[in-house]
């Protein structure tokens, strides 16, 4: 059998990025957390743990954790149906992964009543929407939002809608880049906007319209400082077009080229033996993503 102290020992170091954090969370010492980890390895009989800064799971280790995260889900559905067995009424935690694009748009308006209403409270892992999927395998969070369609092993794939993005850049930006007009090729050769390393969404875009290779791009790993960039003259970006409605309606951004959009599906993961709380919250996910989300092309 699990000692489940072991295992919450072993999500906590992970979820907390480190011993010190964990051990504030679980009301221990840093020593004991770290006995309890050399104790679990003991157990299995290999590392659970591979000690970097942040700490990272073996193969191993992604299994418990997957197993200990699914396992507090079906106990709170347990405590929904013999009451005795709930030790206090504490709100369920869920921890998910997404889309810095989708935090700033979409997210809170469709899950606002469910965790309201479930007394959820979540904690959010911001990950670009080309590498989410990464937090599943790796067992640190119970779902995610991405642009990937397969599941990782033992999770459910469901497909949500297309976030829409349009090139766009500052009045000023246009005026001193492209006093001829806009080209395809002319982007590659200024400045554009790039969420972080793992963004490649202007240069799928720039591919689309037939430009290969690299392009100077500064790089802001924020939804919001991304707009301020864009509007503040320093590149073109590639923008949720929900997120600027009024920046577009008072002119202080400007398509670059109206009619060449850019869709990027996103699609819910969540673990196939997580409860009744995942399949409530995909229920809601999928009947309210339509709100905001386009229909994919």
């Amino acid at each position: 059998m699990f000692d489940y102290k072991l295992l919450a020992a072993l999500a906590a170091v992970i979820e907390q990025a480190g011993f010190e954090r964990a051990a504030q969370v679980l009301g221990l010492s840093q020593s004991a957390v770290s006995q309890r980890i050399k104790l679990l390895e003991a157990r299995v009989g290999q590392p659970v743990l591979m000690r970097v800064t942040p700490p990272a799971p073996t193969e191993i280790g992604r299994r418990l954790l997957n197993h200990v995260q699914q396992v507090r889900l079906l106990e709170r559905d347990l405590q929904g149906q013999v009451p005795a067995l709930d030790e206090g009424g504490l709100p369920e935690r869920l921890r998910i992964a997404l889309n810095a694009d989708s935090l700033a748009t979409w997210w809170a308006a469709a899950v606002g009543d469910f965790c309201a209403s479930h007394r959820v409270l979540l904690d959010l892992v911001v990950e670009d929407q080309d590498v989410g999927l990464k937090r599943m395998r790796a067992g640190e969070v119970a779902g995610c939002v991405c642009a990937s369609a397969k599941p990782v092993a033992g999770a459910r794939s469901v497909a949500l809608g297309a976030m829409r993005y349009r090139a766009l850049a500052s009045p000023a930006f246009i005026a001193r880049h492209f006093p001829t007009g806009v080209s395809a090729a002319a982007l590659a050769q200024v400045p554009a906007i790039v969420f972080g390393p793992d963004d490649l969404l202007q240069h799928r875009y720039l591919v689309a319209l037939g430009v290969e290779g690299g392009f100077l791009h500064h790089l802001c790993p924020s939804s919001e400082g991304f707009v301020r960039l864009t509007a503040g003259g320093l590149g073109w970006g590639l923008v949720p077009e929900q997120q600027v409605q009024g920046e577009l309606a008072r002119g202080e951004l400007v398509e670059l080229l109206p009619g060449r959009p850019i869709d990027v599906p996103l699609y819910w993961h969540h673990w196939r033996n997580g409860g009744e709380l995942l399949t409530e919250l995909t229920r809601q996910l999928t009947r309210a993503a339509g709100r905001w989300l386009v229909p994919f092309s």
